[in-house]
């Protein structure tokens, strides 16, 4: 039988227990994730970049056709996808800075300046983070594509394809498997066609969508290349 100063401490703890959790479901909750897809693969002489266009909040769908992908130059796109109200104020800083860069310096931004002008966005609020999954997709002035990737605070790597977002955790294996050649004997990573890349991209948000209800809608590609930019459009499941 417990004693009352017991029982005194063991109320006492109870109650702050739930004070504590009032406040946490009660309190200030700046971050939300609002979905977004974004698979990258590079060649020698291109750079695909792919996300859903499907924008939710918990179960609710807000949208169903709105892309992830920003237009920096005609060299270089952002894709972005997390917390919507990050991703947008993100994405127009960066947009500014690279207008400002090319009235200072009368040439538009090249890849790489842009993927570390996002490692020092991202590194400038590494206090209080955005909340996004940044991919860079970029050509360098001989075409070949590069993809660079980070985490919220701006740690940066460049490699040759990448997924990001909520169902990185299905897309990025069938990617290791595809395009990476791993854990495959006798087989060794090399270069996709075009083609090839964009049939893998497809079968990935594919597969995603079957698997995972934040994914879906359309697929939007954006297809960098030296004559330009092409995008692609395609319907995928909307359940």
């Amino acid at each position: 039988m417990e004693s009352l100063a017991e029982l005194k401490t063991s109320k006492y703890e109870d109650k702050v227990h739930d004070q504590v959790l009032k406040q946490h479901h009660s309190g200030f909750q700046p971050y939300v994730n609002n979905g977004g897809d974004i698979v990258a693969i590079a060649g020698q002489d291109y750079v695909a970049i792919a996300c859903d266009t499907r924008l939710k909040k918990g179960y609710e769908i807000m949208s169903r056709d709105q892309s992830k992908l920003f237009k920096i130059n005609d060299r270089v796109i952002l894709g972005s996808g997390g917390c919507w109200c990050d991703v947008v104020t993100f994405s127009r800083i960066l947009e500014m800075r690279a207008k400002m860069y090319r009235y200072d310096h009368n040439q538009e931004l090249s890849c790489q300046s842009a993927a570390q002008l996002v490692q020092t966005m991202l590194y400038n609020r590494r206090f209080f983070p955005y909340y996004v999954n940044n991919v860079v997709a970029g050509i360098d002035e001989n075409g070949k594509g590069h993809v660079y990737s980070y985490d919220p605070v701006g740690s940066l790597e460049e490699t040759d394809y990448i997924s990001e977002g909520n169902s990185a955790s299905l897309i990025q294996p069938y990617l290791d498997s595809q395009v990476g050649k791993k854990n495959l004997e006798g087989e060794t990573y090399k270069d996709l066609t075009l083609d090839e890349a964009l049939k893998i991209i497809k079968d990935a948000f594919t597969s995603a969508a079957e698997r995972n209800i934040n994914c879906g809608d359309y697929l939007h590609i954006n297809v960098l290349t030296k004559d330009g930019i092409r995008e692609e459009k395609i319907l995928m499941r909307k359940d």
